[in-house]
């Protein structure tokens, strides 16, 4: 009969025995919300985003939708994001179960410090969105980035590449443009609609203006807490600039904040 050395047999038994690398506690949905600080966002409306933010979290039905999941619970983190490489985790993740862990996220974000930046580089959120992911201690049966902003990218590089990045690893980019009077790019919308958001179940929800900014972000949560996507209508447009001159030529419209 064959003798395997003592020292083979503890080897063994101790490979077969290794316990698995401890599980995350699963949630839901992994949520991260995104707002834009950005230059072009003043003072007044960064404070009433802020505000909104906070009245949405705190809003029973918001909670109610939370509590509807299969286990009750999400986990959100809040980031306020500028240009290239500024974004600021201003409340890191944290469990929303009850009316009390609502209460106490919304209170904590309500009291941080805005800090705001130079430029808007949506690619540079994106980007940080992964390592962002990862460093949560939950996992969520879905991954949403919901990103807020009056305004297309502008630094860093283009959006496209970053997008697929994170749709390809089954993340959902929503979002809520905020189209304010004067703004040089018309149809916000549109443009996050075709150069911003993806995934499974995507979809935009506009603000016309910072004022409706409190029914929006509302809205978009019910929707991406419960999982619900309204029916996208998106349209592919090319969005106006001038190319020298006064001669009017249409340009690709992913590019067209680094054109302007």
């Amino acid at each position: 009969m064959r003798v395997i050395p003592v020292i083979l047999l503890v080897l063994l038994g101790a490979v077969g025995s290794a316990p698995a690398g401890p599980l995350r506690p699963e949630v839901d949905l992994e949520l991260i919300l995104a707002a834009d600080v950005s230059q072009s966002v003043d003072t007044h409306e960064a404070i009433l985003q802020r505000r909104d933010y906070v009245g949405a979290l705190r809003d029973p039905m918001v909670l109610r939708a939370i509590q509807q999941g299969r286990l009750g619970r999400i986990a959100v983190t809040y980031v306020e994001w500028a240009g290239y490489g500024q974004q600021n985790v201003t409340v890191p993740w944290t469990v929303i179960e009850t009316a009390a862990e609502a209460e106490r996220f919304a209170s904590r974000l309500e009291t941080r410090r805005i800090l705001t930046g130079f430029g808007t580089s949506i690619s540079s959120l994106l980007d940080a969105a992964v390592a962002i992911f990862e460093d949560n201690p939950w996992r969520g049966e879905r991954r949403v980035i919901d990103i807020s902003g009056d305004g297309p990218n502008n630094l860093g590089t283009a959006t496209l590449a970053p997008r697929q990045r994170l749709v390809a690893a089954g993340v959902t980019i929503n979002a809520v443009p905020i189209q304010t009077d004067g703004a040089k790019l018309p149809d916000l919308d549109v443009y996050f609609a075709e150069c911003v958001i993806g995934g499974p179940g995507a979809f935009v929800v506009l603000a016309h203006g910072f004022a409706a900014f409190a029914d929006a972000v509302r809205r978009k949560l019910l929707l991406e807490i419960a999982g619900v996507s309204p029916e996208p209508a998106l349209r592919r447009v090319q969005f106006l600039r001038y190319d020298g001159g006064a001669r009017p030529v249409y340009a690709p419209a992913c590019d067209i904040g680094e054109r302007l």
